[in-house]
């Protein structure tokens, strides 16, 4: 029998301000479990050698082999410009990882950094708005996250295509029925950056001498990354046992047919990971037959097949351990500031530590939502003595006393709980999550949870169309919404409102009524921020699943080898929403600095619209009724 000693990764790339929870999570379970497991950021390590001189020198190297057939100014540039460049790159990266703080005067200056294609829109009365004269070291963090915006932008046009930080190869594996693109350019010579990955992985392997290896891949940015970790292995050692994981795998792998993809992996686990990855450890290691895996697909004869043993079952909350950051280096870690408003900054900037307070959504109705999905179906609230314990380990551990709660939606039932315990143990900690702008969320709630250090919660107003809104039974009203925002900005928590076009039967006039109540929102003072995407129909929700009782019509083949989520649709209602999507994006950008909330909605789009039919105190008038909230 081999012992098995695993390494966990977050392939390239995700995020660099902190790390993403599925191997932290899998980490403390499995060590719990008398597993060797280690854990380490492959995208933020491959991340940091672009952002040193040594890497920028390689990449300045490529791009000047392609001179004289060079066509990007910007290129041309860096190029002019390399001392500066090769100069300032390891002393900003020292600074936005919080190790140099006195950089930042030099930065705030503009006259340390060169400055590229991002700067162009930067207005001097916009920093003095957003800092200032006092906010220095946040002036300069902007400043700074501009500077390493511009060096993606340099890689991405003129050494590898593919890359963004924040993604990878995306497009190989969203949606895609077919792995034949994936495939091919994983055969592909390859790029600098699947360089970069390969040289790490042979550098982990050296030194930590793992036999499993495990990619927990939560979007389609990092799938293309953690295969390229998967070749680099495969080529040091056959034997070397490779499962693939996360939110991509659940949510878009379910169908997985093509057996090419275990060229690369040995088995492809889903939802939950934690007694998943148990029963492949102890298959690694002799303990246990392949037949016996629990929700695995594994190649056999050339065929896809399924395994799940009947014998197993989900790890509760109530026993699913302790996570751990031990091995994530929390200290290299960047904080970027790339957009001017206070509530975005909870996703670029600083370091969290990840917790839910409950597997699934309490909810779990949303038709656009994937409920029929495990990791939304299946509710399982962690008991709180548990959460607060959770707490206090990593901050003890790593010394971040920030935790942002990543659950579909907190339970205001846990979040009460929560914020009492926290305030009657005089406990010290900041944190945010996601929530449904649930009714429940009074005054005396929301303040209590200010009090015990909640500074920010994110939630879905979604069409803000009381008609759609009951469509899509997502439970709320925009009255609703309006009193329960109000009560978080009184108790000084910032609100984010994620916003949604296109839903299907959603006219021109229900956008433009739409838009209204987001402005009135702003004016009041009800939200901090908010961001417009666009509706996609996938597999997994109650749209996706009877797409006629929404009244569209899903247009692709149900065949597919590969991945499948977002599902082509045709809405016969006569709208162009790619046209009024602009002017959506466009619009609350502004209200979001203050700007135009006075003005007529139409004024935001290139195409004519019809007058909007909301009163103009709707909002106004919504909150006067809230008789628990201060107006």
């Amino acid at each position: 029998m081999t012992k098995s000693k695993t390494l966990l990764i977050t392939p390239p790339f995700v995020q660099v301000n902190t790390p993403y929870p599925g191997t932290s999570f899998l980490t403390g379970y499995l060590r719990g479990k008398g597993f060797d497991v280690l854990q380490r950021d492959v995208g933020l390590e491959v991340a940091l050698r672009l952002f040193s001189k040594a890497g920028l020198e390689e990449v300045l190297q490529a791009i000047r082999a392609k001179s004289p057939k060079l066509q990007d100014p910007f290129a041309l540039f860096v190029l002019e410009n390399e001392q500066d460049y090769l100069r300032s790159v390891d002393p900003t990266i020292r600074f936005l990882q919080g190790k140099d703080p006195t950089l930042a005067h030099r930065i705030a200056s503009r006259t340390f950094l060169p400055e590229g294609p991002r700067f162009q829109a930067l207005d001097p009365a916009e920093l003095e708005w957003a800092f200032g004269r006092l906010g220095v070291q946040d002036q300069a963090k902007h400043i700074a996250s501009l500077y390493v915006d511009d060096l993606v932008d340099l890689v991405g046009k003129n050494v590898d295509s593919r890359f963004a930080l924040s993604k990878y190869g995306d497009s190989l594996a969203a949606s895609n029925p077919s792995f034949d693109a994936l495939n091919e350019a994983l055969l592909a010579p390859a790029s600098m950056i699947d360089q970069w990955i390969a040289e790490r992985m042979r550098e982990l392997h050296e030194e930590l001498h793992f036999n499993v290896l495990g990619l927990s891949v939560p979007f389609p940015g990092c799938v293309y990354g953690g295969l390229r970790a998967a070749q680099a292995v495969k080529e040091l050692d056959p034997k070397i046992k490779v499962i693939l994981g996360g939110g991509y795998v659940n949510t878009e792998l379910r169908g997985l047919k093509d057996p090419r993809l275990f060229s690369w992996v040995d088995a492809v686990v889903f939802d939950d990971g934690e007694r998943p990855l148990e029963c492949v450890l102890e298959w690694a290691e002799g303990r246990r037959p392949e037949h016996k895996l629990f929700r695995a697909k594994v190649r056999v004869e050339g065929a896809v097949v399924d395994v799940s043993t009947l014998e197993e079952h989900d790890v509760p909350q109530s026993q699913s351990g302790y996570p751990t950051t031990d091995g994530l280096h929390m200290d290299q870690y960047l904080s970027l500031v790339e957009i001017l408003n206070p509530m975005h900054r909870f996703w670029s900037d600083l370091q969290w530590n990840k917790l839910m307070l409950a597997h699934g959504c309490y909810w779990k109705k949303c038709s656009f939502c994937d409920v029929t999905l495990d990791y939304i179906g299946r509710y399982d609230p962690s008991p709180m003595a548990l959460t607060i314990e959770r707490m206090k380990r990593l901050t003890k551990e790593n010394g971040i006393s920030g935790f942002h709660f990543v659950d579909e939606a907190a339970p205001p039932k846990a979040l009460r709980e929560l914020s009492q315990q926290i305030v009657q143990n005089k406990l010290s900690f900041t944190w945010w999550g996601n929530v449904r702008f649930d009714k429940v969320f009074n005054a005396e709630l929301t303040e209590l949870m200010a009090d015990a250090g909640c500074v920010a919660v994110s939630g879905g107003l979604e069409v803000a169309s009381d008609r759609l809104l009951k469509k899509m039974n997502k439970g709320v009203t925009i009255e609703q919404v309006a009193r329960v925002t109000k009560n978080f900005r009184n108790s000084k928590i910032l609100v984010h409102a994620y916003l949604m076009y296109g839903f299907p039967t959603q006219t021109e006039q229900e956008t433009i009524d739409s838009l209204e109540y987001v402005r009135q929102l702003f004016v009041e003072g009800c939200l901090s921020s908010a961001f417009w995407h666009r509706f996609s129909a996938t597999e997994h929700s109650p749209v996706g699943k009877d797409p006629a009782a929404y009244g569209i019509q899903i247009t692709e083949d149900p065949q597919y080898l590969f991945s499948r989520n977002d599902l082509s649709f045709v809405d016969p209602t006569p709208v162009d929403h790619d046209a009024l999507g602009k002017g959506l994006r466009k619009a609350v950008y502004n209200y979001m600095h203050g700007i135009g909330l006075d003005q007529d909605v139409r004024e935001w789009f290139s195409v004519k619209t019809p007058k909007t039919k909301v009163p103009k105190t709707a909002i106004r008038r919504a909150i006067m009724e809230n008789k628990d909230a201060r107006v």
